[in-house]
């Protein structure tokens, strides 16, 4: 979509000036109405102009011919030769997806120690793997991992492509859409399918977590998404895997290596576990400050579990950002969920609504968070949290003596 000027009809009235709240069009020095940068394409000039010398020009996409491509392919990320859990999160999902599409399921393995990983990958009811081997593929660079994706993808044609919202899931997503010059949808929180038009519908938060956004790609292939760990049900592994494992020859070389990895020093400061935890204890805005927490961390030390937070809490200063449970923050998905004093904005929701259990501990009965509880205890959490400390204590003296 464009704003054209059609100079001849134009009598620099100034009426569309006027209308435009955004500065998005002026009056140039030879009296003619001019498109400035600003400009967001709402219409609003079009319709006030009395001499028709503005109209919206309507760009047509690209379409590209799509019938080649079949089947469901996922990225196996890996690190110091261990597969992220989120690749196998992903087969799972991609194993439902092509069985909804009746195609079939295959990986792409890049690295220096593909072989031993392909064993692990087959164990998830993948049809296909295609493994990329070489010295220099050892260690995760954008140039050399991405020009040995695109290889794969533009020689064997899948439909959609499913890739972990991790930092390098995220770089190399972006990286290689672009060089598919095809569509990319981030941070993904679920993945549905539109049957009749073999379109993956892809769900996001947007405009801040304020609504669900439902995105499709229907000019170009393949469809990607990420999706971010513990989103999706990791599967069960199958007991013997048939699965073709095909090898196939880089196309990078040393050569294309940006960087000399010297050495990798790990970033442990402020960090916490949530992900891995199975048991979560999360305060919000009703924990009413910093000081308040401490009776959370008492909780969580007593279930064996770890504090979260909600964005409010962090972005108040009570709680450090590595505990922010949220589309923002982690995406989590433990056993069990105890939410004190969160409301259940969207964006906090996309971040653990599929936890196991999930307790809600509110005093407003109408708070969202409770639409999404198993359990939901209306009252004073700086009631209901120390009386849950107590139990526990008393249930674990019992079993002691």
């Amino acid at each position: 979509m464009a704003l054209k000027v059609i100079k001849e009809n134009c009598t620099g009235c100034g009426l569309c000036v006027d209308v435009c709240a955004y500065s998005g069009i002026k009056i140039n020095d030879e009296g003619v109405a001019e498109v400035t940068e600003s400009c967001i394409l709402c219409g609003q000039c079009v319709d006030v102009c009395p001499a028709g010398a503005l109209m919206m020009e309507e760009k047509k996409a690209t379409v590209e011919d799509i019938s080649d491509y079949k089947g469901v392919m996922v990225f196996v990320e890996h690190e110091f030769g261990k597969i992220h859990s989120v690749s196998f999160e992903l087969l799972g999902k991609g194993r439902e997806i092509a069985d909804n599409l009746g195609v079939s399921l295959s990986a792409m393995l890049i690295g220096a120690e593909g072989d031993s990983m392909a064993l692990e990958v087959a164990r998830y009811n993948v049809d296909t793997l295609y493994v990329c081997n070489s010295t220099w593929l050892k260690d995760y660079q954008t140039n050399t991992y991405v020009a040995e994706a695109e290889n794969i993808i533009r020689t064997y044609k899948p439909e959609i492509v499913l890739i972990g919202a991790t930092t390098l899931g995220r770089d190399f997503a972006g990286a290689l859409a672009a060089r598919l010059k095809t569509g990319l949808t981030a941070d993904c929180t679920e993945l549905s399918v539109d049957m009749e038009k073999r379109l993956l519908l892809q769900t996001r938060p947007a405009f801040g977590g304020n609504i669900m956004a439902t995105i499709i790609s229907p000019n170009r292939r393949p469809q990607m998404a990420t999706v971010r760990p513990k989103v999706m049900a990791m599967p069960e592994p199958v007991k013997n895997p048939d699965v073709q494992i095909i090898q196939v020859q880089p196309v990078s070389g040393p050569q294309d290596m940006l960087l000399d990895i010297l050495e990798f020093i790990p970033d442990t400061a402020g960090t916490v576990n949530l992900a891995d935890a199975d048991i979560i204890i999360s305060g919000g805005r009703g924990m009413k400050g910093p000081e308040n927490f401490s009776m959370l961390f008492e909780l969580a030390e007593l279930l064996g579990g770890a504090v979260g937070a909600s964005r409010a809490a962090v972005d108040s200063g009570w709680m450090p950002y590595a505990h922010q449970v949220g589309q923002t923050g982690r995406t989590v998905r433990p056993k069990l969920y105890i939410a004190c004093g969160i409301s259940g904005a969207i964006q906090h929701l996309a971040g653990m609504q599929t936890s196991e259990n999930i307790v809600a501990i509110n005093k407003d009965p109408d708070a969202p968070i409770f639409k999404v509880a198993t359990f939901g205890i209306v009252g004073d959490l700086f009631k209901v949290v120390p009386e849950l400390i107590r139990q526990i204590k008393y249930k674990k003296q019992q079993m002691a003596s």
